[in-house]
């Protein structure tokens, strides 16, 4: 598949998208990144922006196998990964799998659950398998984690842990929409009183497992010159070397950056990545990556405010 039918692709799946979704373009480009780059996204807004229904037309469109977890405070382990139970017929133990054997998991409000259970996410986001009773059971090459959570000043969250935030690719904070596009909210769903399902709004499956596999496979082959190779990298560390930040991005952050680059560029049908893929992708790379300093907590700051910061001093390649 060349570059060319990947950027007809993702047209085509947005095309689906908006027939269930108004506006959220931003987030819906965001998701296919980090559907071609075998990255995972995580969603933050108020509740009632679309942000689960989202998840769900994302999947519909690609004809994914779906799973949902809705993470609550009494929520183990064992309900996400599934567990050993005991047959009495057979005297044996058989596994019950649990909702994360799917291709795409819907961690909803995944910060009101403790962390010992977000932690169960954590081999699963960057192995692709899980372990049950010491034994490995892989989830699949193309799993991917659609996490959404609310902001973390209201009641009844907890802060997911920085192991955790860092398996994530991007961080995207959703809006409330324009008033343009909340008038056609409003006509478009108004005459419901619960979330449709996305076949009722006529949602279809356009891409097949195989044209992905293709589409992710072109993706993966398209160029990365020293040049913005270096810019990555000094992007990632001018995080580390601000001292307003107190813990910077990880070096695993310039290699997940640096294929969402790849992605952000075949999405453009570009074979090769400049500047502008990195800047357009580096905050929703970096904002959950770095911690602000207690300085810089007391003077207000943002940990968005700082990042730009550093994007905008960080020297790129010509």
């Amino acid at each position: 598949m060349n570059l060319d039918n990947v950027n007809t692709m993702a047209d085509s799946i947005r095309a689906e998208i908006g027939k269930a979704i108004i506006g959220q373009t931003e987030t819906i480009d965001l998701m296919l990144v980090a559907l071609f780059s075998g990255g995972h996204i995580l969603l933050e807004g108020v509740p009632g922006t679309a942000k689960t229904f989202l998840a769900q037309v994302f999947s519909h469109a690609m004809k994914m196998d779906f799973g949902r977890v809705q993470f609550t405070p009494d929520l183990m382990p064992g309900d996400l990964l599934g567990t050993n139970l005991f047959s009495f017929q057979t005297n044996e133990f058989k596994l019950v799998k649990g909702p994360i054997f799917c291709d795409l998991l819907l961690a909803d409000e995944i910060n009101r659950t403790p962390p010992k259970t977000q932690a169960a996410l954590l081999e699963a986001m960057q192995e692709r398998q899980v372990t049950i009773d010491g034994e490995g059971f892989p989830l699949g090459d193309r799993f991917m984690v659609i996490a959404t959570q609310n902001p973390i000043e209201q009641q009844g969250t907890y802060p997911l842990p920085e192991a955790q935030l860092d398996r994530f690719l991007f961080k995207h904070m959703l809006d409330y929409p324009n008033r343009e596009e909340e008038i056609e909210i409003v006509r478009r769903h108004g005459t419901r009183s619960g979330s449709p399902k996305p076949k009722d709004l006529g949602v279809k499956a356009v891409v097949t497992q195989k044209q992905l596999n293709e589409a992710i496979t072109s993706v993966s082959k398209v160029r990365l010159t020293d040049e913005v190779t270096h810019y990555i990298v000094d992007l990632v560390r001018g995080t580390r070397n601000n001292p307003l930040f107190e813990t910077g991005a990880s070096p695993r952050a310039a290699a997940m950056i640096s294929t969402a680059a790849r992605s952000h560029a075949a999405l453009q049908s570009r074979d090769f990545v400049i500047p502008d893929d990195v800047k357009t992708i580096a905050l929703p790379a970096l904002r959950h990556r770095a911690i602000l300093s207690p300085a810089a907590e007391i003077e207000g700051r943002t940990a968005d405010e700082l990042i730009l910061q550093v994007i905008e001093q960080t020297e790129a390649p010509r």
